[in-house]
């Protein structure tokens, strides 16, 4: 699945990133807690939150999230659109709530990455 595939599925709206619309992405996750995306996530190129700030933005950077899809409408300030431009982050904006979102891109075949045997 392509990021333009991703912005097709969830009718996003692009806030930032034109030039990367046509990246591979093979799996996703969904969270408003940074936290839990510094400790879980491995090898997540697409992040879905609700969180609209800044440290969403350095958090992608830090963990080589290539696009990041705001839901619930919520909007990205000029700052953290320059600042994810400047990185070569996919901005997405989507009017669908974060449960809504994750089931498109899921039964759209993006899954979570994760190895459920290895994690027992």
């Amino acid at each position: 699945m392509t990021i333009r595939d991703v912005q097709k599925a969830l009718d996003a709206r692009m806030l930032c990133g034109e030039d990367h619309l046509d990246k591979e992405v093979h799996s996703a996750c969904g969270s408003d807690m940074m936290s839990d995306v510094l400790a879980f996530v491995k090898d997540q190129a697409v992040l879905l939150t609700g969180l609209c700030n800044p440290q969403v933005i350095r958090t992608a950077m830090m963990m080589d999230i290539i696009c990041v899809v705001f839901v619930r409408s919520k909007h990205a300030t000029l700052d953290m659109i320059e600042l994810a431009d400047e990185a070569g982050i996919v901005l997405l904006e989507t009017g669908h709530r974060m449960f809504s979102s994750c089931g498109i891109l899921y039964k759209a075949g993006l899954d979570s990455g994760l190895d459920y045997e290895r994690l027992g």
